[in-house]
């Protein structure tokens, strides 16, 4: 039987004379940090004074021992960062130019010193460019010649951090006779019956050329056995009523423990083990009256998808744990997510990620490697391409979560719109791998899932790229130009990009900038924003609706993080109510790879924003939304659950001091997975001439199927003007703290309103670093009253509360 050394003691970092001990997995700038050869490069600005680090060659070395008794032994790599010359005993053992691949090195009967160069990332790139000849990219670095993570040169989110070394894991495989090459399992559900057709591959020594091997699969208590043909066999399994795996929120998720054992008449060669789960999953790109859609349906069920952009989760990858991707991805499915779209400029994620994803329901939308840069398509990029494409979906395949491939993030549109084409002067620049190479390997090792050239995409040539009538859109106009209300001004069909940007917690802030007094234009302030323009944007979306906080840095952090929170509220709960003609909104983005203002939900050191608790709000399953319209506003009950909703809705035109001008109750009705639109009706419409009027809706709690209350209630407010034009009184409100008995330190935070309290946020993080609340804004009527659960706050008082505490004040 094949046994497994795992190599991960034992290696050296070379730094000028020095040996520095090295981590693996990991990369030389952790190597270095643990050192204390260099500062942290994600607090103050030391991310300039790190640069060198990219720029440098560096060799990792380690003895190379091994008796295992096999006829053969494999060093294998999963991961090298990135072009690398390998030796042993001063030997050549093989080179390497991609982090994206797994790399295997017959060593049998070599020792010796083992070791392993990395050349810089940098000077790997101009090798290729000089001989491909120059592309157009939107950042000035060369990450489109050297198959490495594109954001590790920076990013409108990322610092530039060019980074070498032994990303994953390294071992010796030592073996007899055969091993297990590839394994392909092509998993399928029809008529009631799971079908799961393994193919593979073995590999085997020159003395197992001879012998007669057989493989044995097994899986939901069903067997199958057959005798390898060459290297190649077919098995398959017939599953009679699998128990569907479903998205979240629309069912289960079943998983099936699938097992490969390769044997010889001797015994068990090798073994293979992944779980699996049955479901079928379609793309339905049909045109129809409105354009071109894009909806998934799984197992039969139209979805509209509610996601996430997903980018590495630290800019060292090698520091990302099985625990913290459960973590964040728990996170992700506690706010109502249900797809999460792994972006093109990253990474190809470790099994953990999509062992949580499978777990908790998650679909997974991979993009290819490719990002916003026109990509050579000669030698020697092309083979790399192809190899890393081939590898990385038969890794990724066995996992049900995984739903859709996709080729590129913004390259199609950035061919069109970039000013690209006069550059390209007829070269190459990627189209031939996103509409010929990556769709033919797909077809040919994975044709159980659907995939999408690129995104955005309309479909074809015969459409702009990214017309929001066709395909997949990129909302971008809105924040670098707009004010948020223009979501509402288009219908796409399914929006996989859009956000908004706010800056991180201020714990995150003062953790990543020590010492420093802080204003949005303070030097590490503007240090960890990267975006161009990026604090006139956020100030400008601030302008729109409320007087700018000068020289209030607490004020301007607060109104710039429920700005954010705002806007991705009215473009989800716009094209939720258009469910089904828009059949997905995907939010740039989820995560942040380090402290930085950005368009993250959670910010770089794990801490929610506003604008997480937002999204609880508006992908929950039922959402109550008042949407502007130019006929006066529309009350729309989105119903995503598989029961009815017929919700009994209270809407009540209301004067700025709490005054009841009119009520009515209306009763829409929403069919499972529809959504109910009705006109508010007249009488009950504010006058924006006064300044003075809006309106609210209240939905009950819907009950449970066990008669029990779901939960709260349901509202939905519309203010017909901008918040600088609205006769807001000055909030009062009380605060008490209610200690909450049992485990842990935890106490509730009730706030009884004396007005009209728009907008109240509790920041726990200025309770204590570790604090969490469980809600963010929220709107208070005169006499109501909320209660925010906090946790990890330690003792506090009612003043140290009550200076936590935030909401919109014009006075």
């Amino acid at each position: 039987m094949k046994d497994v050394t795992q190599l991960t003691e034992g290696w050296s970092l070379r730094h000028g004379e020095e040996l520095l001990e090295a981590r693996v997995p990991g990369c030389v700038h952790t190597d270095l940090l643990a050192a204390g050869a260099i500062e942290d490069p994600f607090l103050a600005r030391n991310e300039t004074d790190v640069a060198w680090v990219g720029r440098r060659a560096w060799t990792y070395v380690r003895e190379l021992t091994h008796d295992s008794g096999h006829e053969r032994t494999d060093l294998v790599f999963d991961g090298l960062d990135t072009a690398a010359s390998l030796t042993l005993a001063g030997r050549p053992l093989g080179t390497t130019r991609n982090m994206h691949r797994t790399y295997r090195f017959d060593v049998t009967g070599r020792t010796g010193e083992l070791q392993v160069r990395f050349a810089s990332a940098y000077d790997e790139a101009a090798a290729v460019r000089a001989v491909t000849g120059e592309r157009p990219n939107v950042y000035p670095e060369p990450f489109q010649y050297i198959r490495k993570m594109a954001c590790n040169f920076g990013w409108d989110w990322g610092p530039t951090l060019v980074t070498a070394g032994i990303w994953r894991p390294v071992r010796l495989e030592h073996w007899s006779t055969a091993r297990l090459a590839e394994v392909r399992p092509l998993v399928t559900v029809a008529e009631g019956t799971g079908r799961v057709e393994v193919r593979l591959r073995a590999e085997r020594t020159e003395r197992g050329r001879k012998r007669r091997l057989r493989v044995t699969a097994r899986a939901a208590g069903v067997r199958a056995e057959a005798e390898l043909t060459g290297d190649e066999a077919v098995l398959v399994l017939e599953v009679p009523d699998p128990r569907l795996w479903w998205p979240r929120g629309y069912g289960e998720q079943p998983l099936y423990d699938l097992e490969l054992t390769l044997s010889d008449d001797s015994g068990p060669l090798d073994t293979w083990h992944r779980r699996i789960g049955f479901r079928t999953i379609e793309l339905d790109r049909s045109a129809d009256a409105h354009g071109t859609g894009f909806t998934l349906v799984v197992n039969g069920v139209r979805v509209f998808a509610r996601g996430v952009n997903w980018i590495p989760d630290d800019a060292f990858p090698s520091r990302i744990t099985p625990e913290r991707y459960r973590t964040r991805l728990t996170q992700a499915a506690d706010a109502g997510v249900d797809l999460v779209r792994i972006w093109g400029g990253g990474i190809y994620e470790d099994h953990a990620f999509y062992n949580a994803c499978d777990e908790l329901g998650l679909m997974v939308w991979q993009d290819f490697l490719f990002a916003c840069a026109a990509y050579p398509e000669e030698q020697p990029l092309r083979g790399e391409i192809e190899a890393e494409a081939r590898d990385n979906v038969v890794r990724l395949m066995p996992h049900p979560s995984l739903v859709l491939w996709n080729g590129n993030n913004e390259n199609l549109w950035g061919f069109r719109d970039w000013d690209w084409e006069g550059p390209l002067a007829g070269n190459s620049w990627g189209e031939g791998y996103y509409l010929g190479l990556l769709p033919r390997i797909v077809a040919e090792l994975d044709p159980t899932r659907p995939y999408a050239a690129g995104s955005p995409w309309s479909g074809s040539w015969d459409h702009h790229p990214n017309d929001p009538a066709h395909g997949t859109h990129h909302s971008w106009e809105v924040w670098n130009r707009q004010d948020y209300a223009e979501y509402r001004a288009s219908v796409p069909r399914f929006v996989a990009e859009f956000g908004w940007q706010a800056p991180p917690a201020l714990a995150t802030l003062r953790r990543a900038l020590p010492g420093e007094p802080l204003a949005p234009d303070s030097p590490g302030m503007l240090h960890h924003q990267k975006a161009e323009d990026g604090n006139g944007k956020l100030n400008r979306g601030v302008a729109r609706h409320f007087p700018l906080a000068e020289g209030d840095f607490d004020r301007w952090h607060y109104l710039t993080q429920l700005v954010q929170a705002r806007a991705v509220a009215a473009g989800i709960e716009h094209w939720r109510s258009h469910w089904p003609v828009c059949a997905g909104t995907v939010v740039w983005q989820l995560n942040d790879c380090w402290p930085v203002t950005s368009w993250a939900a959670i910010d770089g050191d794990g801490r929610p924003k506003p604008l997480y608790h937002e999204l609880r709000r508006v992908y929950a399953d039922r959402l109550l939304t008042l949407c502007p319209d130019p006929d006066g506003p529309v009350l729309a009950a989105v119903n995503q659950a598989a029961t009815p909703w017929r919700p009994a809705v209270t809407l009540r035109r209301v004067r700025a001091d709490g005054t009841t001008l009119a009520e009515a109750v209306v009763e829409p009705v929403a069919e499972p997975r529809s959504v109910a639109r009705i006109p508010v009706p007249e009488h009950l419409v504010p006058d924006a001439r006064t300044g003075k009027e809006f309106l609210v809706a209240d939905a009950p709690a819907a009950p449970r199927a066990d008669g029990a209350e779901s939960g709260e209630g349901l509202r939905a407010l519309h203010f017909p003007v901008p918040d600088k034009d609205f006769a807001y009184p000055s909030p009062r409100y009380e605060v008490t703290l209610e200690p909450v008995p049992g485990p842990g330190d935890r106490v509730d935070v009730v706030v009884s309103a004396q007005t009209l309290v728009r907008d109240l946020l509790l920041q726990p993080d200025r309770l204590n670093p570790a604090a969490v609340c469980d809600r963010g804004r929220q709107t208070l009527l005169p006499g109501e009253r909320t209660r925010i659960r906090v946790e990890g706050c330690g003792p506090v008082t009612v003043a140290a509360v009550e200076a936590a505490l935030f909401c919109v004040d014009l006075g």
